[in-house]
């Protein structure tokens, strides 16, 4: 039987996961068993939520079934007429942007587009750069997360630290994620491709899947973060 490791191990096992996630934007097409992906499932459930709610519920889109689904969405993602009947089901952003929060939007934004040599005003690269979201980023995984609308905004905390928990479990087995809101534009095509009851289950976002592409120059992007002394207050009297 194994040792089991020490606290130190531990938390260097466990902080690695976490400080090593990133948001990656160019997979290979190495396949992920479903084996695997039901571990990851497994592992992140164990996420704290209300009275034990649990309010996740998860698609996992593979093969000709996440085709079918980035196909129908790309058609109308890249259709004007299409696009415009199409918006957010809920308010991801603020309605109004202030610093520092829109600094460090516009400075990440910008950071990717240099990187891919997309040109400030190139409206049609930025848009197919965009769309690739709908693809999964070429991921073999695409998960789709949604929730029941009778739940409050509660669960909607418990369902990020589920998908922190899928995020950091899938770095514990050498692969990558990336989360993503841009789903959510087009959810009335995803209700009717995975037939869901729009009438009980809304969409939360999605979630790509899979082996970074280690060449990809998308994924050479590093984004800053805050250092602890600028977010925290420590109230000791």
């Amino acid at each position: 039987m194994p040792a089991e490791p020490s606290r130190d191990d531990l938390h260097r096992i466990v902080d690695a996961a976490i400080t090593s996630r990133r948001s990656v934007r160019r997979f290979l097409p190495t396949p992920v068993s479903r084996e695997t992906v039901e571990a990851i499932l497994q592992v992140a459930s164990r996420a704290p939520s209300g009275t034990n709610t649990q309010p996740w519920q998860v698609h996992v889109l593979t093969g000709e079934a996440k085709a079918r689904l980035s196909a129908c969405i790309l058609a109308a993602y890249d259709d004007p007429v299409q696009a415009a009947q199409h918006t957010d089901e809920y308010a991801y952003y603020p309605r109004e942007w202030r610093s520092p929060y829109i600094d460090r939007r516009r400075k990440v934004g910008w950071d990717l587009y240099g990187l891919l040599g997309i040109a400030k005003g190139d409206k049609a690269a930025m848009h197919a750069q965009h769309g690739r979201n709908y693809l999964f980023f070429d991921a073999p995984v695409g998960l789709i997360f949604t929730i029941d609308r009778v739940m409050e905004q509660g669960s909607w905390l418990d369902y990020g630290m589920f998908l922190q928990n899928i995020m950091v479990a899938a770095r514990g087995r050498g692969l990558d994620t990336c989360p993503q809101a841009a789903f959510t534009t087009f959810h009335r095509v995803i209700e009717d491709e995975l037939k869901l009851d729009a009438a009980t289950q809304q969409v939360v976002c999605g979630m790509a899947l899979g082996w970074a592409d280690p060449q990809a120059v998308e994924n050479k992007l590093v984004t800053e973060r805050a250092p602890v002394a600028e977010f925290t207050r420590f109230h000791e009297a």
